[in-house]
């Protein structure tokens, strides 16, 4: 890693601020992909659940009820599923790292931003930037979470990492890859009828991408 500073191509937005829909339409939203059904919860307890709330915030289920690898199949871009990478078999062993999570199986998040002014940062420079602003990162279940309200947040050129879910080796240190989200280009092992396709991958933690932001927000509320 060199000392230079990260620089932001000035040709990309500052950032994308989430415009999220009413609660009440996000628990819908997830009671007809049959998330409830995945996590233990009856339809009924997610619109109580998001009766209770205001709008403007992002309704995610715990990572422990609904992981990672259970809702990326449920993201769609046209008529392409989400998935997985299938070097990333373990990505639900990723977990929340150096942030609080309400211990409760639904919360909300509030002051979502997909970080676009952080582009071409790598996760080790943009975790200090992102805790000095009094943000925390998205973990990659709410990143996934927050694609399945609202596609728009992930463009091409513009999609982004979500290091608030690390996985920490058997010997104590953390893998150096970071999950993150954009769309594939049908190369490689993603086979090409994935072009277009949502998708769930990672990235070293030490590498600088220029197409990735780094998502997160003000703060959780069970």
């Amino acid at each position: 890693m060199t000392a230079t500073t990260p620089t932001r191509d000035l040709g990309s937005p500052v950032t994308s601020a989430a415009v999220l829909p009413p609660l009440a339409d996000q628990a819908e939203r997830l009671i007809d992909l049959g998330v409830p059904e995945i996590a233990g919860l009856a339809a009924d307890d997610l619109r109580a659940f998001a009766g209770r709330g205001s709008d403007g915030a992002l309704l995610a289920l715990h990572p422990d009820r609904a992981p990672a690898s259970v809702l990326a199949p449920l993201l769609r871009r046209g008529d392409k599923p989400g998935f997985v990478v299938t070097d990333m078999p373990d990505v639900d062993r990723f977990a929340p790292t150096g942030v609080d999570v309400p211990d409760a199986p639904l919360y909300l998040v509030t002051g979502l931003d997909r970080g676009d002014h952080l582009a071409n940062w790598s996760p080790e420079e943009a975790l200090p930037e992102l805790t000095a602003a009094g943000r925390t990162p998205l973990l990659i279940t709410e990143g996934v979470h927050w694609v399945l309200q609202q596609p728009s947040a992930l463009e091409r050129n513009h999609c982004f990492m979500t290091i608030g879910s690390r996985l920490r080796k058997d010997n104590g240190a953390f893998d150096s890859r970071t999950p993150a989200l954009w769309i594939s280009n049908g190369t490689g092992r993603d086979g090409a009828e994935r072009r277009n396709a949502p998708k769930v991958g990672w990235c070293w933690w030490g590498n600088r991408h220029t197409w990735l932001g780094f998502a997160s927000a003000t703060g959780r509320e069970a």
